[in-house]
């Protein structure tokens, strides 16, 4: 998750990932053959930015990225001799094209004398020149910042070879297969049988750090008539929460939300329905005092993770104290918290940083197509509004926001943790000169600067149009549009009714598996058969809650083009993150997915996303079950890749 800008780092191109670049590799007297496929990020001068920019968001000290790096790569062909060793091939030199303002340079990597000599001495059986071996794999080749695929023979094996200092990647790409494998490795999906307007949610993970920074929380809490007064005589009802989790300059902060975010709005939520229930004249709690009573319990968790731990560190006088309780302070967290009361039907969601929500309902003009709203609006230093509420709170302090991030370091203007720009001079000297915490933040003069209070909206869900919510973390949001997201699960439910109508056609008769599954489906179905996704677009983004997908500029993906999506998943969560990776090319897709941390920082960012559906037909049994041709888990014979969370 990008947070910090990095001071005093070499600059690199932005890639493009739609060049293609052929490259051939020789060895005199062992002749080789390699086919560069494509280029999956290419750069050009002119599209020069900072490394650091939009992909670190470290806070600690600047620390040098892992550069990409030599034009080489190693392919070893083992051979068993008479005495049964095995020969391998040595570095192999070749040829590329680099584009510089329009013109075409040669360049050409040579092996040394010494590798040459060896090859020379090892024959081995390659096709020659203008041949493609019948089976071969794909490689996929770091080289200054790009990625490209290269083709070599089945029976080779590629050298994992990594280094810090030149940042040479080369490793095998993974297949289609394979890919699909990573992506669905982590997906959930429940289907709620408790007839209160939510019918199911998915949910899925795809890690770029290592480990993972983001975190989320899904908990359905049953209310009984006792909290709230009821108005249709039922003797419960239910609050349900979905959180995700950004974290920054390490796991530990979006951990801590995890354990125990909605435990502390639960409870002033508690507390304020409670409240108006003994008020004969109220029935529901003011709007006023319910978004209140979550700020609150945001804010308490906060002052609980900054203050009260460093109260805690000083009092103690022991390293063993401040290692174990600090860690959450001196990292961060975005958090975007959704509250769904059942009784009342209203969505609020709480936003805390630059995570985003949006609401997908389908259109009233009768055409089947769907509209995007986003239910936050990304805080950063770069917004307008928290700009100039920063501005305001500080006096006199002109570099409170600095391109774009707080005091020219930090990206989002509210956050849990990020302790350096909320802790006063006097506390941060204390804990630098007796335990190990940081060493402070000279720019701050006037603490806190950051705040986790959070932006609360409210919005009215109608169960019986089938409105959808998407919740991300900016992983999701850097590669595709609100709109894009939302027409993506139109398109993906528009393809579910559409198998679940074919499977019934076949059998000649509904199953009572499938009047199961589509029960939730019927309130979003369409029959509607258009290859663009089915999504209003609206030329104005104002007050739309996004910005630009930056990885599409980065990768160079042509924009407004529907044709490069694709629909291949039963889960709607991985159905978004495999389209927001690439879609139909496949390549892009595998090639983002190969990269291991800290290379896929480059190009991508840690990946949160639920889809929450609201609806009728889910079933009132009070179950919450595991969908199971939705989830790693129960594709895993129920072990899954972890342990999966209590949900209810």
């Amino acid at each position: 998750m990008r947070r910090a800008i990095i001071q005093n780092l070499r600059t690199f191109r932005r890639p493009n990932p739609r060049k293609a670049l052929k490259q051939q590799l020789r060895i005199n007297n062992s002749s080789y053959n390699a086919s560069f496929q494509r280029s999956i990020a290419n750069r050009t001068p002119q599209q020069q930015i900072q490394s650091s920019m939009r992909f670190s968001r470290r806070v600690s000290t600047p620390i040098a990225l892992v550069g990409v790096g030599a034009a080489a790569y190693y392919v070893y062909q083992q051979r068993s001799s008479d005495g049964g060793a095995a020969a391998a091939s040595p570095t192999l030199p070749g040829q590329s094209l680099v584009s510089s303002q329009g013109r075409t340079y040669s360049t050409t990597t040579t092996a040394s004398p010494q590798a040459q000599a060896t090859a020379s001495n090892q024959p081995v059986d390659i096709p020659g020149p203008g041949e493609v071996p019948e089976a071969v794999r794909k490689a996929l080749i770091v080289d200054q910042g790009q990625l490209y695929t290269a083709q070599i023979p089945a029976d080779q094996v590629i050298s994992k070879e990594t280094s810090d200092y030149s940042g040479k990647k080369v490793l095998e790409m993974l297949t289609p297969d394979q890919a699909t494998a990573k992506l669905r490795r982590n997906e959930e999906s429940y289907l709620v049988g408790r007839g209160e307007g939510v019918v199911r949610y998915d949910v899925v993970q795809i890690p770029s750090n290592d480990p993972i920074e983001d975190d989320h929380v899904e908990k359905i809490v049953e209310v009984p008539n006792t909290i709230a007064a009821s108005e249709d005589g039922k003797a419960r009802s239910d609050w349900m929460f979905w959180g995700v989790f950004d974290g920054h300059a390490g796991w530990t902060t979006s951990a801590k939300l995890r354990q125990t975010l909605v435990s502390y709005v639960a409870r002033e939520l508690n507390a304020t329905y409670k409240s108006a229930l003994a008020d004969p004249a109220l029935n529901f709690p003011h709007p006023d005092a319910v978004d209140a009573a979550i700020k609150k319990g945001f804010l308490k968790l906060d002052n609980e993770i900054t203050h009260n731990s460093a109260q805690k560190v000083l009092k103690a006088q022991s390293k063993v104290v401040a290692a174990e309780i600090l860690a959450p302070a001196l990292s961060g967290s975005c958090a975007l918290l959704s509250f769904y009361d059942s009784r009342s039907k209203l969505l609020r969601v709480a936003c805390t940083g630059d995570s985003r929500a949006v609401l997908g309902r389908r259109s009233t003009v009768g055409n089947g197509k769907w509209t995007a709203t986003a239910l936050s609006i990304d805080q950063t230093g770069g917004t307008e509004s928290e700009a100039a509420r920063l501005r305001a709170e500080h006096p006199g302090e002109p570099g409170v926001t600095q391109n774009g991030r707080i005091l020219g370091g930090l990206e989002p203007s509210r956050a849990f943790g990020d302790a350096m720009y909320k802790w006063s001079m006097e506390v941060q000297q204390k804990l630098h000169r007796n335990y190990f915490a940081r060493t402070p933040n000279r720019n701050v003069k006037t603490p806190p600067y950051v705040t986790a209070e959070p932006v609360v909206t409210t919005t009215r869900v109608d169960p019986t149009k089938g409105d959808f919510v998407v919740m991300a973390t900016d992983g999701l949001w850097e590669m595709l549009t609100n709109e894009e997201v939302v027409g993506l699960v139109g398109q993906w439910l528009d393809r579910q009714g559409s198998s679940l109508l074919s499977s019934s056609s076949q059998s000649g008769r509904a199953t009572s598996a499938s009047v199961s599954a589509g029960g939730w489906l019927q309130s979003w179905f369409s029959t509607q058969k258009a290859s663009a996704l089915p999504i209003e677009h609206h030329d104005s983004k104002e007050s739309s809650g996004q910005r630009a997908p930056i990885r599409q500029q980065q990768w160079g993906v042509p924009t407004g083009q529907d044709t490069r999506f694709v629909v291949e998943d039963k889960n709607a969560a991985t159905h978004l993150v495999r389209n927001a990776l690439g879609g139909k090319d496949s390549d892009m897709l595998s090639a983002l997915l190969t990269l291991p941390a800290p290379f896929s920082r480059r190009y991508r960012d840690d990946l949160t996303v639920q889809v929450i559906f609201f609806g009728e037909g889910g079933g009132v049994d009070g179950k919450v079950e595991l969908n199971s041709e939705a989830s790693a888990t129960a594709a895993n014979g129920g072990k899954g890749s972890g342990e999966v969370k209590a949900k209810l």
